[in-house]
């Protein structure tokens, strides 16, 4: 009894221990440490055994490998900078409220969907800071946009988000075809949070203070080397899933050849002689965040022990039997609770296996609250600490009031819409 009671215990301890270093988020070689030292009680209590935790890791290892190449593609891109021209474009000195946040809400879409939501929050929004600043309008509405569309509107492509990626992984559909049946909810839903901004930050919008001018100052070019790599990027994400390609090798190995020649050129182009800051590589090094890959494998080995014992049955009791409209509803709600509770990257790891058998729509209505439901509170997505991180490192300190309010507006709004819209979507196209 002992034992059993053990094997259930150390999985969750050890799952409680990585949130909070997720939280806490620190160096990577001790957030690198940490997971490997939770994944490895969970082997020697014999919560998981070997061959478990090896199938884990090798199940989560492309997932891991895209995730570090698409961080460097987002930051050569940053280095070059393109967030920077788009920032600018964002805010023109002058720019309306309404205006400034229909440009913000317009780029957010467009970062999350190529580059993934990571790049949303820890790249554009500091962006999108300045470019408040020289419009001369409030920054929260715009601020706002960037962290709950980096989680609402991951929806479309499988490489914005892991959850969306393993998601992928877990289903018999080419990347168009998962294109396809998520648009429609992917629309409702940011059409949702764009109204719940308008209506939340009505007069913020309303108010404008002077612009700061900057005269003299050359527009920046956008880079068009990054532009180009994105797009052929993004066709080979496509190409890759029409020839039978796994998607989370297939994303893996296009994101990782567009990190090479970002970074090749880097190499190539650079002027000047060896200097005391990172050459080309290091930065590259840097920017793939390894430390966190390997939290991210010392995760999945945690929570595919966890869902082996009783708090996997306990999930598993909680699921449908159907998949009527009701029960595609109360499973998006399940993944946004488990999302808000565990983190929304264990939920899918525990959720989305036990929901595959149940068919393709279940899945997607799964992936809506573990996407968009992951907005409500600030430990449902690791992206919602990567942004207030971001604007603390700026000298911002973002509400939590504000934040939780503009939860309460959008968040079960959207997860209802969004699994409306897959229902009806599928419905069609079946």
């Amino acid at each position: 009894m002992a034992s059993t009671v053990l094997v259930d215990l150390v999985p969750l301890l050890a799952l409680g221990v990585l949130l909070a270093v997720a939280f806490w988020h620190p160096s990577g070689p001790v957030e690198a440490g940490v997971a490997l030292a939770a994944a490895g009680c969970c082997v020697v209590t014999a919560a998981s055994s070997r061959a478990q935790a090896a199938d884990s890791v090798v199940a989560l290892l492309p997932v891991v490998v895209f995730l570090a190449a698409i961080l460097v593609v987002a930051g050569a891109c940053a280095e070059r900078g393109l967030f920077r021209a788009l920032g600018e474009r964002i805010g023109r000195p002058g720019a309306s409220g309404p205006r400034f946040l229909t440009l913000t809400f317009a780029a957010a879409v467009a970062v999350t969907a190529v580059l993934s939501l990571d790049a949303t929050v820890v790249l554009l929004t500091p962006v999108v800071l300045a470019a408040a600043v020289r419009a001369g309008v409030r920054p929260g509405p715009a601020l706002s946009a960037c962290v709950r569309l980096a989680n609402s509107s991951s929806l479309l492509l499988p490489v914005s988000n892991l959850t969306t990626l393993l998601t992928l992984n877990s289903l018999d559909l080419s990347l168009g075809r998962f294109a396809l049946l998520m648009a429609p909810a992917w629309v409702a839903v940011i059409a949702v949070e764009y109204a719940g901004h308008r209506l939340f930050y009505a007069r913020d919008l309303r108010i404008e203070r002077s612009a700061v001018l900057l005269p003299g100052a050359e527009p920046i070019p956008v880079p068009r080397l990054p532009l180009v790599v994105v797009a052929f990027m993004l066709l080979g994400f496509v190409g890759t899933s029409l020839v039978g390609i796994g998607a989370a090798w297939g994303a893996a190995w296009v994101a990782l050849a567009a990190a090479v020649v970002l970074t090749g050129n880097a190499l190539v182009t650079r002027s000047g002689a060896w200097s005391g800051a990172p050459g080309p590589v290091g930065r590259a090094v840097h920017s793939a965040h390894l430390g966190f890959a390997v939290f991210v494998l010392g995760l999945g080995v945690v929570v595919d022990a966890l869902a082996r014992g009783r708090f996997g049955e306990l999930v598993a009791r909680l699921l449908p039997d159907g998949t009527a409209l009701a029960d595609l509803i109360w499973l998006a709600l399940v993944a946004t609770v488990l999302a808000n509770l565990l983190n929304n990257l264990p939920a899918t790891l525990l959720l989305i296996p036990l929901v595959a058998p149940m068919g393709t729509v279940a899945v997607l209505a799964t992936l809506i609250g573990l996407n968009v439901g992951a907005s409500l509170t600030w430990t449902g997505s690791l992206a919602n600490l990567l942004w207030r991180r971001t604007l603390a490192r700026a000298g911002v300190r973002p509400s939590g009031k504000e934040f939780h309010a503009m939860a309460c507006i959008t968040v079960p709004a959207g997860v209802a819409v969004g699994v409306v819209a897959v229902w009806a979507t599928a419905g069609i196209l079946a």
